[in-house]
């Protein structure tokens, strides 16, 4: 009903109208289960992957084509603040899930993904526009797939004069060229309603073989769970970053510490690393005869020695967990003191009062690895300075376990309330 289906023309009787919710961030896994994933559009076959809970990207098969744009490996890179908030696809389910998996049998695949861009002026344009365009990047290169090609919609706020947008695009456009990416499309325009951060949306693709899809939900019983960064990472970064009067009780030491945390937002360059490492050793093994023949789940890369990754955005490591058990059907058990911790990252939200496992921790990466790979893994991302470790084990079962004691996906992220509190002071 409309304003204009009533009496007097009023806006629509409150009664009509959902209640507000007063919850923060990308909306709940009842939300999207009830409003979202019953109304997809056409139920096509070609969708091997679509919307679900803990999935950072979406596969649709595209036939037999003439090679790889891009080249395998998860080919882009880049760090980035996430502003408070995007991160993967909230949900469970939906009907375009297609009927074979995104690994079913050759041909080529199309992984895409999309995320809000966020611009932050007080971070400068041209680094505004760098960490903008990293998420969604981020999302396709979990995949395994190089993603080649972006798509990027702004709806920027009259106030953002033209030498404003120069330097954004400029150090939107130099991360792209930087990780091979091409601007292929997009909308640009001023809006009166528009305004920061939220200026709109990029949508990454990558094509590569379906083999090449390291699914998130692949995570197999006995992999070893190799964790990257650790927790709080892009929340220590941002807010230590925006607001750093609010920290000087840290002392100046901490609170650069904290503020170089936003170099080592994003994921996509570990991605890379991670993957060639783990895939060239399989193949060497393979040629000596050393790989053995046992069966690997559907849900899992064929070669596999990485079976799923996740980056750990929204909700931060404790939901990224969550997460990927769900989505892979497995139990996580996770030993906490071999999580990798950054000490500023901790004073920081230590300072706030808020649980850094459920704060967004972009730069922080999940992977789910052949027990015969995981050294190669753990060393290929510390040649990289990224800090890393094998840090739990994916078993039968379900819900993710941390020392023993059972834990669940946090109910809201805490630091959009700490972001709006300090922005508020």
């Amino acid at each position: 009903m409309t304003g204009e289906d009533t009496p007097d023309g009023s806006p629509d009787d409150p009664g009509d109208t959902p209640a507000e919710t007063d919850r923060l961030g990308k909306v709940d896994d009842d939300f999207f289960a009830d409003l979202i994933a019953p109304e997809l559009g056409a139920d096509r076959e070609d969708v091997r992957l679509g919307p679900a809970h803990g999935v950072d990207f979406g596969v649709v098969d595209i036939g037999r084509g003439g090679g790889t744009a891009g080249g395998s490996g998860a080919n882009a890179g880049g760090g980035g603040a996430n502003a408070g908030g995007g991160g993967a696809n909230a949900g469970g389910g939906g009907s375009n899930t297609g009927d074979g998996g995104a690994n079913a049998g050759g041909g080529q695949a199309l992984v895409t993904a999309t995320d809000p861009l966020s611009l932050l002026p007080a971070l400068g344009f041209e680094r505004a526009g760098r960490f903008a365009v990293s998420f969604a990047i981020s999302d396709v290169a979990v995949s395994g797939v190089a993603p080649p090609h972006v798509a990027v919609s702004l709806s920027l706020p009259t106030e953002m004069d033209e030498s404003a947008f120069a330097s954004f695009w400029q150090g939107l456009t130099s991360e792209c060229a930087e990780l091979g990416v091409a601007v292929v499309t997009g909308h640009t325009a001023q809006y009166p309603a528009a305004s920061y951060p939220w200026v709109g949306a990029t949508t990454v693709f990558g094509v590569g073989d379906h083999d090449d899809v390291i699914r998130p939900d692949g995570a197999r019983p006995g992999d070893d769970l190799v964790v990257t960064e650790g927790p709080a990472v892009e929340t220590a970064g941002l807010l230590a970053t925006l607001f750093p009067a609010e920290f000087d009780a840290l002392g100046a030491e901490t609170v650069a510490d904290a503020q170089a945390c936003l170099n080592r937002t994003g994921v996509t360059r570990d991605a890379r690393a991670a993957v060639e490492a783990a895939r060239a050793e399989h193949e060497t093994s393979a040629a000596a005869g050393d790989v053995t023949d046992a069966p690997i789940p559907a849900s899992a890369a064929t070669d596999a020695p990485i079976a799923a990754m996740h980056d750990a955005t929204e909700g931060g490591l404790r939901g990224a967990l969550c997460e990927t058990a769900a989505a892979s059907g497995v139990r996580l058990d996770v030993d906490r003191d071999r999580v990798p911790t950054d000490p500023a990252a901790l004073a920081v939200t230590d300072h706030l009062g808020i649980d850094p496992w459920a704060c967004t921790t972009a730069g922080s990466l999940l992977l789910s690895v052949d027990p015969a790979a995981t050294e190669t893994v753990v060393s290929a991302l510390e040649s990289r300075g990224t800090p890393a470790a094998a840090a739990g084990t994916v078993r039968e079962g379900s819900g993710v376990s941390v020392d023993g004691e059972r834990v669940r996906p946090p109910e809201e992220d805490p630091s959009w309330a700490a972001w709006a509190a300090l922005g508020d002071d």
